[in-house]
């Protein structure tokens, strides 16, 4: 559908500018203006002016052809389909972002209670600061 689009708009410039290139080159009215004052041809100001030639035709014939691209164009705007969702919503999923900080191990499940809440408390705590490491990764990192 975007094709014919394109295709009718080429269409109605090149009409266009055709239509401007035969006017330009017509042999208008007004130049026939002295006749009217004293030259024997006087007659031919508001009367007729006769067959009319290649390029009065040839501008009549870009002018249909301008007019049919018009109503083309009309025609198509009306019934085109507009996607729903906004320009951001065709942009494709960015991948999820890496944990910063590893997953530790759990405490031991045969471990009796007390023994098990403080190493909760020990495993929460180491995870919440990473350990220091001097490996190229933590390099560009500022120390705390």
């Amino acid at each position: 559908m975007n094709t014919v689009f394109n295709i009718i708009v080429i269409v109605q410039v090149l009409s266009a500018l055709t239509i401007i290139g035969l006017v330009l080159l017509q042999h208008g009215k007004g130049a026939d203006m002295g006749a009217a004052f004293g030259s024997g041809a006087s007659g031919s100001l508001f009367g007729a002016t006769g067959s009319s030639n290649f390029l009065s035709k040839s501008t009549g014939l870009a002018a249909a052809i301008f007019f049919i691209a018009t109503l083309a164009l009309v025609y198509l705007g009306n019934h085109r389909t507009v996607a729903s969702g906004g320009v951001m919503d065709n942009l494709p999923a960015a991948p999820a972002p890496a944990a910063a900080i590893p997953a530790t191990t759990a405490a031991p499940a045969t471990a009796p209670a007390a023994a098990s809440a403080s190493a909760s408390v020990s495993t929460s705590a180491a995870a919440s600061v990473p350990a220091p490491s001097t490996g190229s990764a933590q390099s560009n990192q500022i120390p705390k």
